[in-house]
């Protein structure tokens, strides 16, 4: 068994470069003086005023990679005056990807420019672009998505955008028809879909494999879903908080080209208490409030109290846990599973939302990738491959999602998450642990309710 684990702590990237002269500490202290101060994320204010405090340090000589919250679309007027606010010359201020849907901007800043650039008027706020980590046989009969497909309820009409390592173009996912209609690769620049991890290609079966290389035994609920596939993260299952925004931006930038519906993200970082502190986070919540609907993973950091990561503690997406179903279909059965991450988040706010099945998952294969070759153990047949984690349990809910919107299209994301939660199946566990409980898509068997959703 192979469990795809979420980062427990939060790693960060400080990037050595230059800039003019200054009494470092004396910057520090005035750092902490400064109301623009607060125009910085958590971890990006700890590391400048690491950096300020650190022997022989220069303002223009220490350089941090960075992502900037706008309040408007980062045109190439608004950038040129930013710029001139950062000591007006590019050697402290490298744009290195405009991200309009999401209105924020990836940047190269030195410590110099990063004090200047968050008195302007147009900047929200300034995070530190740090890392994040990726974190069927029974799951879809136990929680009813069987029985709907047997009633034709497939996820047929809806796309489902994936941001992960990728996907490998699985017969699961491209016969008899190819359902991937649309690949973007963030980090690579590749065209045609390719998995060199293998975590994505896993994520997707779950959500919407049609079981053709096992004659329909290893099912996601969204059987018939178009997938669009966003490669954010690397072949170590590693990605930059920029590169998943832009994964976030692109996708809103062409929901209407593909229609696209859902967002899974299999995903995680540790160390955030606030959604405000995440720019992950906040680009989520822009997709949500876009009117997609947005599903995240709880993380992997639990038994313990107060561990979902981000952007899971966004009290706006569907957070999801995970279950044992002990390889049964009762769910009266299931238990939490040990790592998933527990509640509450700040606010005191229950999180996460729901928990699904996400213990030695079955689905897709990616031959040749990463978790392949490292745990050939895990692969089940020539075509499956077994592994376990929130990351499994997430597009399990995003699937069942997608066949609610089959049911009724006009659902907007709030009323999507309200019929879920209210129709969970509620299991021996605190609130904190399993939410309102387990994903349970029985609901949508009866004819009535299939009509009348709203």
């Amino acid at each position: 068994m192979l469990r795809l684990s979420v980062s427990r702590l939060p790693t960060y990237r400080l990037n050595p470069g230059g800039e003019e002269q200054g009494m470092a500490h004396r910057s520090a202290v005035n750092e902490k003086r400064s109301p623009n101060r607060l125009k910085m994320s958590a971890h990006l204010r700890r590391a400048a005023s690491k950096a300020g405090r650190e022997r022989g340090a220069k303002p223009g000589r220490t350089w941090f990679r960075v992502v900037i919250e706008l309040k408007r679309k980062p045109t190439k007027a608004r950038i040129r005056a930013m710029r001139r606010g950062a000591c007006s010359c590019d050697e402290h201020f490298r744009i290195l990807r405009r991200m309009p849907h999401v209105k924020a901007l990836s940047a190269r800043l030195s410590l110099a420019g990063l004090r200047k650039l968050c008195g302007h008027k147009d900047v929200v706020k300034v995070h530190l672009d740090r890392k994040l980590r990726i974190s069927l046989n029974v799951a879809t009969p136990s929680i009813g998505a069987a029985r709907l497909q047997s009633r034709g309820i497939t996820g047929k009409g809806v796309t489902i955008a994936i941001i992960d390592t990728g996907a490998y173009p699985h017969p699961d996912l491209t016969k008899p028809r190819n359902r991937i209609v649309a690949f973007k690769d963030i980090i690579g620049k590749r065209k045609k879909p390719y998995d060199d991890n293998g975590h994505g290609t896993h994520v997707a079966g779950d959500a919407a494999g049609n079981g053709y290389s096992s004659k329909g035994k290893f099912k996601g609920p969204a059987s018939r879903a178009r997938l669009v596939i966003v490669k954010a993260f690397d072949a170590r299952g590693d990605a930059d908080s920029s590169d998943v925004v832009a994964a976030v931006d692109w996708i809103l930038r062409n929901r209407k080209k593909y229609n696209i519906r859902l967002v899974n993200m299999s995903f995680g970082t540790g160390g955030v208490s606030r959604c405000a502190d995440d720019p992950v986070c906040r680009a989520a919540e822009r997709a949500w409030k876009a009117g997609l609907v947005v599903v995240a993973a709880a993380g992997n950091a639990g038994p313990g109290a107060r561990t979902i990561e981000s952007p899971g503690i966004s009290p706006l997406l569907i957070t999801v846990g995970a279950v044992n179903d002990r390889g049964t279909v009762k769910q009266s059965g299931d238990t939490i599973a040990s790592f998933s991450g527990r509640g509450p988040v700040a606010g005191n706010r229950v999180k996460p939302d729901l928990v699904a099945p996400g213990v030695r998952i079955i689905s897709l294969r990616a031959p040749g990738s990463f978790l392949d070759r490292t745990d050939p153990s895990a692969r089940v047949g020539k075509n499956y491959f077994r592994l376990t984690g929130t990351s499994m349990a997430t597009p399990i809910v995003t699937g069942g999602a997608a066949q609610l919107l089959q049911c009724n299209p006009r659902l907007a994301p709030g009323r999507v998450k309200r019929l879920l939660l209210a129709n969970a199946f509620r299991l021996q566990a605190g609130a904190n642990a399993q939410g309102s409980g387990e994903l349970n898509m029985r609901f949508l068997l009866a004819k009535k309710r299939l009509s009348t959703a709203k």
